[in-house]
């Protein structure tokens, strides 16, 4: 098993910072270290494993809060 950068905070956040590299790699863009693949994920994946990419968690998008309708009852699971 691989061990994530301390940076990363969850796996779905890592892997649309690597999806919207890769698109940036298929549009033309140099890749940032050596990679043995050619293939562009593997190439964001690799970038971002050296610590070359990085990325910025707007302030709204932290602190977004789910607003509950009034009269809404929530389903609980146990």
């Amino acid at each position: 098993m691989e061990q994530n950068p301390p940076h990363e905070e969850n796996k779905y956040r890592t892997v649309h910072v690597a999806a919207r590299r890769a698109r940036q790699l298929q549009s033309g863009a140099s890749p940032l270290v050596r990679s043995r693949s050619t293939k562009a994920c593997k190439v964001a994946q690799d970038e971002m494993r050296a610590g070359m990419v990085d990325y910025i968690v707007p302030e709204e998008a932290a602190k977004k809060t789910l607003e509950i309708p009034e009269g809404y009852t929530p389903i609980l699971h146990n």
